[in-house]
């Protein structure tokens, strides 16, 4: 499972004209659902998400994260972020799960950030949507659930 997030001074989301979610102060997250993850990906991007300390404290340092600053986050689920684009020139979407399974997971994605308390908007999964994004930083990372299997020291 990845997430790509962004910090943002605020972000929307239309479908055909329609505003369906916006925020303010907090984070956009882009979420894609890979074959063979697990609640546990689920869980650990949810945690990884609310508590990476990227919003700066006083001294301009990245020490706050978005529960601390009592953030907004817009949840936007993104197939494309599992793309293969190592072979030829059109990406290979084969490592995404297929869509019942990535909407299953991504609800239960939903829920775990909710648990939050903070204010929190959605796309609709599987639509064509438009994002307007007003980057703060700009501050963009990507995370992936599979790091936590992997060691720190290769």
């Amino acid at each position: 499972m990845k997430a790509l997030l962004q910090r943002v001074s605020r972000a929307s989301v239309n479908i055909a004209d329609e505003l369906v979610g916006r925020i303010g102060w907090g984070l956009l997250v882009f979420v894609g659902v890979a074959n063979g993850d697990t609640p546990e990906d689920v869980n650990y991007l949810a945690q990884k998400v609310l508590n990476l300390r990227i919003f700066a404290d006083g001294e301009g340092k990245f020490n706050l994260s978005v529960l601390d600053i009592k953030g907004e986050l817009l949840l936007i689920s993104q197939f494309t972020l599992l793309a293969d684009t190592r072979k030829g020139r059109r990406p290979s979407f084969s490592e995404a799960a297929q869509p019942e399974e990535a909407e299953k997971l991504f609800d239960q994605f939903i829920e775990q950030v909710k648990m939050s308390g903070l204010k929190l908007q959605t796309g609709r999964f599987q639509q064509y949507m438009q994002v307007e994004i007003i980057n703060d930083g700009p501050v963009t990372i990507m995370l992936d659930s599979k790091d936590r299997l992997r060691s720190r020291s290769s």
